[in-house]
């Protein structure tokens, strides 16, 4: 027997203010869209058969397998402490409230970059299914388009969001798995074999070329904190969370090699895409498209993609703004009063304006920027996600130290303590390969200390805040207690 939602959301300190109609099936659907395979694979295969060819495919499958880990030590944070914002709760209730807060900063700057980084690089696919030229000024002009649109779905309610979110679902498994599988049988130009091949990737060191396409993978599979971003309007969620992150991760693993796989084989040109010298190798997966489907065909599935970037963008503003609700209803914000309020749709509303503004921002020092920017952009995104991700899994562990045994109904039992060792040691594996300077680069040149660079300004800016203003001291909400709490929801479900 388990507590009832408002009961476990009792005992944790807060009462329901939202509306729990989120089933199952849609909490999903959020994670998957949150960063599906169709939007991270579009994104990045370019950039991955650039530096690594073909054999970049296996990032697929490492990623997948080191976040895998990850989701099921967030499974058991999130059965216990089944609230909306999902890192900033999860880590001050399990280590305190100033690692709470750089955390939830870090976090937060890297989701509202990835919001841009998505809505950016959508906004190439919408031009190709327009028919509209290319530039820096139809890239801006349709990115902040994208982000607008989300917001005004978002503004709809948790309903409209749900519902849009399991239609990008429909159309991103439908058009991946289906396209994938009708290129692997009827189209293809390769053989499986290419993926073992390094197309002379890495002048016979191929180990660096490899790894340089890691991007490739850690681009994907981190959508499943989204899950736990709206606990609050899902209906039994310290069961149904779990569930749907670590569905999230191995249903978009299939997915991904699935389009990823589809599209280096149906190539008509690999080798000119890899080595740059085919005049689609910046953006090969069009003329792949209309090689394989023709003109119709390959409109149908631009339309197919456009809706998975929607839904991937109204997913990633959903969840940053749920974050910056969740922060501001403690008092750890500037702000605080102004964007915990919630509208009559009951939505956070001014979290919502913040998670669309700043992108647009954001897409205007892309758009002034120099080239390359957008792929910077990204990476520092990713890694200030993976960074986050791993506060969690640090405090995770440290509590286990301490004695904590999770009390939600979803439990790893005695794997616990291996699975989340080893969950740590892949992200930090993973915050290595990301922050590293590529290789060859020229490490006088600031350039290719951009990423950590960024991430440093972040971390140095929201620890000057921390110490200065002191917003923990704003907050009486609880903070360190799971080794209390998970005593009193044993209890209260005896």
């Amino acid at each position: 027997m388990h507590l009832a939602d408002a009961a476990h959301l009792d005992v944790l300190g807060y009462e329901n203010k939202f509306d729990r109609r989120m089933s199952l099936w849609g909490n999903f659907a959020l994670g998957f869209t949150y960063l599906p395979p169709l939007v991270g694979v579009y994104s990045l295969f370019a950039v991955a058969l650039a530096t690594g060819g073909p054999p970049s495919i296996w990032w697929i499958v490492i990623v997948g397998a080191g976040q895998l880990l990850v989701s099921l030590v967030f499974g058991e944070v999130v059965s216990q402490y089944p609230i909306a914002g999902g890192i900033y709760p999860w880590t001050r209730r399990l280590w305190g409230k100033r690692y709470a807060w750089m955390a939830a900063w870090v976090y937060l700057w890297a989701m509202i970059v990835t919001i841009t980084a998505v809505a950016d690089y959508g906004s190439f696919f919408a031009s190709s299914l327009l028919g509209i030229e290319v530039t820096k000024e139809s890239e801006l002009i349709i990115t902040v388009v994208l982000l607008v649109l989300a917001l005004l779905l978002n503004f709809a309610g948790t309903r409209v969001m749900s519902i849009i979110a399991r239609i990008g679902l429909v159309a991103e498994l439908g058009g991946v798995v289906l396209l994938g599988l009708y290129l692997l049988i009827f189209q293809r130009q390769n053989d499986f074999s290419v993926f073992f091949d390094t197309f002379g990737k890495g002048d016979g060191n191929y180990t660096a070329a490899f790894v340089g396409a890691a991007i490739a993978g850690l681009f994907l599979f981190y959508g499943f904190e989204a899950c736990g971003d709206v606990a609050e309007e899902v209906s039994n969620p310290a069961r149904g969370i779990p569930r749907a992150m670590y569905l999230t991760i191995l249903i978009g693993g299939v997915s991904a090699l699935f389009s990823f796989a589809g599209y280096v084989l149906a190539a008509p040109d690999l080798a000119g895409i890899v080595s740059g010298e085919s005049p689609d190798a910046a953006d090969p997966i069009p003329a792949i498209l209309e090689s394989a489907l023709g003109p119709v065909g390959a409109k149908v599935f631009l339309v197919i993609a456009v809706m998975a970037f929607i839904s991937c963008v109204l997913s990633l503003q959903a969840a940053a703004s749920r974050l910056i609700y969740s922060f501001s209803r403690d008092k750890m914000l500037p702000g605080h009063s102004w964007l915990s309020k919630m509208s009559k749709r009951q939505v956070p509303v001014n979290a919502l304006l913040v998670a669309c503004l700043i992108p647009v921002v954001i897409a205007l020092i892309v758009y002034f920027g120099p080239v390359g920017i957008l792929l910077q952009v990204t990476a520092f995104a990713v890694i200030g996600i993976y960074i986050a991700f791993q506060m969690v899994v640090l405090a995770s562990l440290r509590q286990r130290a301490q004695g904590w045994k999770p009390a939600g109904p979803f439990s790893l039992g005695g794997w616990g303590v291996i699975i989340n060792v080893a969950a740590l040691a892949y992200g930090l594996f993973a915050i290595f390969l990301l922050g590293k300077p590529a290789d060859g680069a020229d490490l006088a040149d600031p350039a290719s200390w951009t990423v950590l660079i960024g991430l440093v300004i972040v971390l140095g800016i929201g620890a000057v805040y921390l110490v200065v203003a002191r917003p923990d001291r704003n907050s009486t909400a609880p903070a360190g207690d799971a080794i209390e709490i998970a005593e009193k929801l044993r209890a209260a479900n005896k």
